[in-house]
């Protein structure tokens, strides 16, 4: 692979299954190197080599790539490796966006069912989905950044080109050898016991004029392949720009998620903390009414006492005692409240 493709090693190494690598386009000389999500290829100017042919995505791949090669419209000039890398994009963010909709499917109900109740099982279940959401997010942000970066960078696009490199290093080659055919011909006509002249003959005149006509004609051929290679980048730049487009779609599907989880997680907070001023405003009354009950031991540990006073003598002594008490905790009682009220710790 590395001396039919001209890629080094490191290269290689990201379309490793044993490793997860983050999604990665790299255009090199002769190849494009691919790692989207399932799809994990090298891309020449005639041929896609995959990876795990034996994947259901990989298979799909394969066989869409050969429907739209055998059903291509007319006036369609994208070259075969654009082809191949817009199907390449397309699956991945298609994969992507279908897992984005499955999770929103499973997300909204238990965040709704959350909010209505709250119990351990289904604070479980969520921070679970809200882990599959940050692993999700992220490979649809490394997508994203890709995409974006190659499209910042009109080298990289330039080196993704691999036909017009092909067809220039054939046309480089055939210009080379043809030339070198004619020089050994000239040579050949030339005669060894002939005087050289000082002034040239119309022959080498001719042969210069060939000469410098066949310089122009690749110079020409160097500034057309150029305007050439700058119509198929702008190609390209639309075509990164529609799935550009597309992942950044399911990115703010994601963040619309995240969002919702987070408001949802707000408001299981804001209940929590109403319970939880409910629960210490129910204390506070009940220790004040715990301080006002108090008052009747202190009354009935004083009469306890072992002591002899005129009190006892008087007739209803005791009813009167329990009414006085009784008025006084209830004084100190709407006391406390109206306490409670004027610095607004209840809603009284």
């Amino acid at each position: 692979m590395m001396r039919r493709c001209e890629l080094p090693a490191r290269d290689l190494r990201l379309l490793d299954p044993l490793f997860v690598y983050p999604s990665t386009v790299l255009g090199r000389e002769r190849a494009i190197v691919v790692n989207l999500e399932q799809i994990r290829c090298v891309i020449t100017a005639d041929e896609v080599l995959l990876l795990n042919s034996l994947d259901s995505y990989v298979l799909q791949y394969a066989a869409e790539l050969q429907r739209r090669l055998l059903q291509r419209a007319e006036g369609d000039e994208l070259p075969f490796e654009f082809r191949a890398l817009e199907l390449a994009l397309e699956a991945a963010c298609s994969f992507l966006d279908a897992q984005a909709a499955e999770l929103e499917i499973e997300a909204y109900p238990l965040l709704d069912e959350l909010t209505s109740k709250i119990s351990t099982l289904n604070l479980e279940r969520v921070r679970r989905l809200k882990s599959r959401l940050v692993a999700l997010t992220r490979r649809v942000q490394k997508v994203r950044d890709e995409i974006e970066q190659l499209m910042d960078d009109d080298g990289d696009m330039a080196e993704m080109y691999l036909t017009e490199k092909k067809m220039r290093m054939e046309s480089s080659v055939f210009g080379d050898q043809s030339l070198l055919g004619y020089n050994s011909a000239g040579a050949a006509g030339t005669s060894v016991s002939a005087p050289v002249s000082p002034v040239s003959s119309p022959t080498e005149s001719r042969k210069l004029e060939k000469t410098f006509s066949l310089c122009r004609s690749r110079h020409d051929s160097t500034k057309g392949s150029d305007n050439t290679t700058t119509e198929h980048i702008q190609e390209l730049e639309m075509l990164l720009e529609a799935y550009f487009v597309v992942i950044d779609s399911t990115l703010n599907k994601l963040t619309s998620l995240k969002e919702y989880i987070d408001d949802t997680e707000d408001f299981i907070n804001i209940q929590l903390d109403n319970v939880r001023n409910q629960l210490i405003q129910f204390e506070l009354l009940l220790t004040t009414a715990t301080f006002v009950v108090a008052i009747f031991g202190v009354v009935a540990g004083i009469f306890g006492m072992n002591f002899e006073t005129s009190v006892f003598k008087i007739e209803n002594a005791f009813q009167w005692v329990l009414v006085i008490t009784s008025v006084v905790g209830v004084f100190i009682f709407c006391s406390f409240l109206w306490f409670f009220k004027y610095k607004r710790l209840m809603p009284l």
